[in-house]
């Protein structure tokens, strides 16, 4: 009987399932979206019960496409919408909504915070104190939901993120991999352990939270009543580090980018962990007792700024008439759009930044706003990879997500970096990555050397711009850059 793995890939809107067979070629997918809740401005919820529902609906639908039975499936592995914040009972019942990452909430609890503490924790966590991040989501259950507290301080409840939820709900174990623990700001990234210091800043008792393993490893075996069968859940990664590890970047200065709505950047810096002042330090991955550490530069908006042309302006009616409208140009004619809807991330981090078109003329046409915006997603990409290399050499870029289809935009990228972009075949990478960590810990890939090997790339694009025009055009970048930012803080608004 042909045996397959199957990648559960739980993210922000929908659950995804993915079966794969030993090439790493796809068999079936199950895709179910789940409902967003939003009880105050900047408030962002899930309902955990929601996630798991689409999530076993996922699963049965991929099996139905792939046309076989569960009893093939080898291994199942897991990856997820990272920092997402979950408390549950015994029973695996949520005491209330899932805490999503861009949820709010806790924004003034972290300035306090952050104001005593800050350096502390970046030393011991890789991370910038901020509400993204689980530990003040956590706090926020235990103050505010009733009789929580007593609960959680007797063993009675539970916190996960969203992979040990699910892994919970599938096998009954209460466990989370490195990745994800690296994401709490609870984690000691030195130590490899929960953090004393920082659960006594946050009040949080060390009973509710789950062991951590390694990213592949058999952690259960599927309830018999899910599936007729008992199948390992043996990986286990962040949807940014799955990526990471699905297109095969396994040694320090393998670097990859996510093209999103947002662009997740991320290098592998190898067992040794680098600080960056702009860039994130987190856990990459646990296997066959080593850690991997990477540095992460997030973008916010990237494919946002192309809906942004599409469903704002309207003046492109879907994504890839941009590649068109952009080559019709011999150049951006001096036109810059940096797209600071939400503020900037790496390597600003300038929350009043605001969007800004510079450069418009009389001879301004859509043609220039398609390829500007094109080429903002470019030029924040090369600021966080700039960022990078302060630290960690690097000489190529492996890209994933759905504006890598654009060619003109890969081209651009490849010569503003003055480095080689390769796109894979495979763009699913963050369900892959889970399936090879899955797959590793029960034998069905035998090695890093087998899955590097299963790596496939589709199109190479090599930088054919001489250094002056690529010094010139990042100039004019930059100082677009400096115009946007603070404006909301000029303005007072």
């Amino acid at each position: 009987m042909d045996k397959f793995i199957l990648s559960l890939d739980e993210g922000t809107t929908s659950a995804r399932a993915i079966i794969f067979d030993k090439e790493s070629s796809i068999l079936g997918v199950g895709q179910y979206e789940f409902p967003q809740y939003y009880p105050k401005p900047g408030w962002v919820e899930h309902n955990p019960e929601e996630i798991w529902d689409a999530q076993l609906r996922a699963i049965k639908t991929a099996l139905k496409n792939a046309k076989i039975t569960p009893e093939q499936i080898a291994a199942m592995g897991v990856t997820n919408q990272r920092e997402t914040t979950i408390i549950w009972d015994k029973n695996g019942k949520p005491v209330y909504n899932a805490i999503v990452w861009q949820c709010r909430r806790t924004a003034e609890m972290i300035e306090d915070i952050k104001r005593n503490y800050g350096e502390m924790i970046r030393e011991k966590t890789g991370l910038v104190p901020d509400a993204y991040f689980s530990a003040s989501k956590i706090k926020w259950l235990l103050d505010n939901v009733p009789g929580l507290r007593e609960k959680a301080q007797k063993g009675e409840v539970m916190f996960g993120t969203v992979d040990t939820f699910l892994i919970y709900k599938l096998t009954g174990k209460h466990v989370t991999d490195y990745s994800n623990a690296s994401r709490t700001m609870l984690f000691n990234i030195k130590k490899l352990e929960w953090d004393e210091e920082l659960l006594e800043i946050f009040g949080i008792p060390d009973a509710i939270l789950p062991e951590v393993k390694e990213s592949s490893e058999i952690y259960g075996y599927t309830k018999k009543e899910l599936f007729g069968v008992e199948i390992p859940v043996s990986g286990d990664a962040g949807d940014q580090q799955a990526a990471l590890f699905g297109q095969a970047c396994f040694d320090e200065g393998m670097v990859k980018a996510t093209y999103g709505t947002g662009n997740f950047i991320l290098v592998n810096t190898g067992d040794k962990i680098k600080y960056s002042q702009n860039l994130l330090t987190t856990i990459a991955w646990g296997l066959n007792g080593n850690i991997s550490y990477a540095l992460e530069g997030s973008v916010f908006i990237t494919g946002a700024a192309v809906q942004w042309l599409r469903d704002g302006l309207k003046i492109i009616n879907s994504a890839a008439e941009t590649e068109e409208l952009a080559s019709k140009l011999a150049s951006n004619d001096g036109v810059y759009f940096v797209p600071a809807f939400v503020g900037l991330g790496a390597p600003y981090w300038d929350q009043f930044a605001r969007g800004l078109i510079i450069g418009i003329t009389r001879g301004t046409t859509r043609e220039h706003f398609a390829r500007a915006t094109l080429e903002a997603i470019a030029y924040l990409t090369k600021d966080v990879i700039d960022e990078m290399e302060k630290e960690v050499p690097i000489k190529e870029l492996r890209v994933d997500g759905g504006a890598t289809k654009n060619n003109f935009l890969m081209q651009f990228q490849a010569d503003i970096l003055g480095k080689t972009v390769i796109r894979p075949v495979v763009q699913e990478t963050t369900a892959l990555g889970a399936a090879y960590l899955a797959g590793l810990a029960v034998g069905y890939w035998e090695s890093l050397e087998e899955i590097g090997e299963l790596w496939k790339v589709e199109k190479v694009f090599e930088p054919k711009m001489n250094e002056k025009e690529r010094e010139k055009l990042y100039r004019g970048w930059k100082e677009a850059v400096k115009r946007a930012l603070g404006w909301a803080r000029i303005l007072g608004v």
